[in-house]
């Protein structure tokens, strides 16, 4: 009779409280002992009313966001523009110099932003230190590159007001922010009511103290919008989220006449036509659930024609039973090292039970289950809280009816879809008016010459998955996932900046589509 294996337990030094208690000897100023601080006019501020909040990894107290009425943020907003002013002046050098010592300190306080990553949006450790090292490594190439990027340029007449959504608050967030900053922009920012606020917290009280002009606020956005998008000081509105929210700023935007960035969501498809390269195409699947799939360039959409579907069965459902979940601080040994995981939990509770919900009306209404795993599979603590946890789960034909049918799940749910034509696989790899990224695998290439144009997402791969890039690479949206100026590489600075008279950005503004 085997032995029975000891329970795991949380690896010494990891606990919320020790990454609490980091980060108040790491920045005293923006934190307190129960709750963080609002950061605006170059002060930490002690006001807005706490929220209660709780970790995704086992539902225990962690800190929530300081949230301010329309009012005070108007204010922050007026003291952003006062920084503005004064900032847009300082010699470039001078900008590259601040904006690199705060790269280097948040290298030395990698670990710790990390740690705050996993508690505060789930995310295990080998994913937490990427987007930590994504954003430091980013700016840095920003740095070095900058002089040209800002031939003929000038900053933008007011600050940047930055409202992104929780799930890359160092890599997408930060790296945003000090590339404003860098450009000769004050940046604001708004704190992801979902979470993140201590990170982003850290982040920002180490680039405030090399002089980098930084307001970072919490609220909610109903209360802070009229202050953060349609303020007249805001010189510029960039938005990572959903399209609801991104339309209502959308519009507002258009009627101001503001420069704005609006990556939006949508669903991102790969699709499958005269294909053999199975065992590449299982090698792959397990990485497509990295964080659950709450990524913007996450694939929840298989197109596969109905010929090969046997073939691609027999490739995806070893694949996808390898994919491995749990508790991210989990180990079975002190000693050991954090696991190697390809996601932990959903942002919340409520998410996960929001697609258990949808998965169950999706197959009331005939979709078919190919694959559901287990929670019990799983590595957990012994009697943790795993409501926000979700195994798993792949749908054969979602109906029409269902939100997983048109809509990013953002979660780890696969939903597939049998096609017999070409004519029907392009409209079903274009079922939500646009995406972000794509990818079709075809032995042939001239069908994939052929097909791939007529895919609307902005970055079409060839058997291979597309992501947001690094550096120079550029990214955008099609259709309703993008609004506004396409970003990255020297495209991200002419978004934050003004140029000669009568320029065109690239990107899908409301009266022409540039694309670079």
């Amino acid at each position: 009779m085997a032995p029975t294996p000891a329970p795991l337990t949380l690896k010494p030094g990891t606990a919320w409280q020790d990454a609490w208690r980091r980060s108040l000897a790491a920045a005293p100023e923006a934190f307190r002992d129960n709750r963080v601080l609002n950061l605006w006019a170059g002060r930490w501020h002690a006001d807005g009313r706490a929220l209660a909040a709780t970790s995704p990894l086992d539902a225990s107290p962690i800190v929530g966001p300081p949230r301010l009425d329309g009012p005070a943020a108007q204010q922050a907003v007026r003291a952003a523009l006062d920084q503005h002013r004064a900032w847009r002046h300082v010699p470039l050098a001078e900008r590259r110099a601040r904006v690199g010592a705060t790269l280097d300190a948040l290298t030395g306080h990698r670990e710790l932003l990390a740690l705050l990553l996993v508690w505060e949006i789930g995310k295990p450790w080998r994913l937490a230190t990427a987007d930590v090292d994504r954003a430091i490594d980013g700016v840095r190439w920003y740095v070095e590159n900058i002089d040209v990027m800002l031939a003929g340029r000038t900053p933008l007449s007011g600050p940047v007001s930055n409202i992104a959504s929780w799930n890359y608050p160092m890599s997408v967030l930060v790296h945003a922010m000090l590339v404003q900053a860098l450009a000769g922009n004050a940046v604001i920012a708004k704190t992801p009511t979902d979470g993140g606020v201590a990170c982003l917290t850290l982040a920002s009280a180490l680039a405030v103290r090399e002089g980098i002009p930084v307001t970072l606020v919490s609220g909610s956005g109903g209360e802070l919008s009229e202050a953060l998008v349609r303020s007249p000081e805001i010189g510029c509105v960039s938005f990572v989220g959903g399209r609801d929210t991104g339309a209502r700023i959308a519009t507002a935007v258009a009627d101001l006449g503001k420069p704005h960035i609006l990556e939006q969501e949508g669903l991102n498809t790969w699709g499958i036509w005269n294909f053999t390269d199975w065992a590449g195409l299982a090698g792959v699947i397990p990485k497509l659930f990295d964080y659950g799939k709450q990524r913007c360039t996450a694939y929840p959409r298989f197109v596969v024609q109905r010929t090969l579907f046997d073939q691609f069965l027999a490739a995806y459902l070893p694949a996808v039973r390898s994919v491995r979940a749990g508790h991210p601080l989990a180990v079975d040994d002190p000693q050991d090292p954090l696991p190697e995981l390809d996601f932990g939990p959903l942002i919340n509770a409520a998410k996960a039970k929001e697609l258990s919900d949808q998965v169950a009306e999706a197959v009331d209404r005939g979709a078919v289950p190919l694959h559901r795993a287990s929670l019990s599979d799983g590595r957990f603590l012994p009697g943790q809280d795993t409501s926000a946890y979700l195994a798993p789960v792949t749908l054969l034909n979602p109906p029409p009816s269902s939100p997983l049918f048109h809509a990013e799940p953002f979660g780890p749910v696969d939903t597939i879809v049998l096609v017999d034509t070409e004519a029907e696989l392009l409209a079903a790899m274009n079922a939500s008016n646009g995406a972000l990224v794509a990818t079709l695998s075809t032995d042939d290439p001239d069908t994939y010459d052929r097909l791939a144009p007529q895919i609307r997402a902005f970055k079409v791969g060839r058997g291979k998955p597309r992501s947001r890039g690094d550096r120079e690479e550029l990214f955008g949206g099609y259709g309703a996932s993008w609004r506004g100026a396409f970003v990255g590489g020297d495209l991200l600075v002419r978004a934050v900046t003004e140029g000669p008279a009568g320029e065109r950005a690239p990107g899908n503004f409301p009266d022409y589509r540039l694309i670079p």
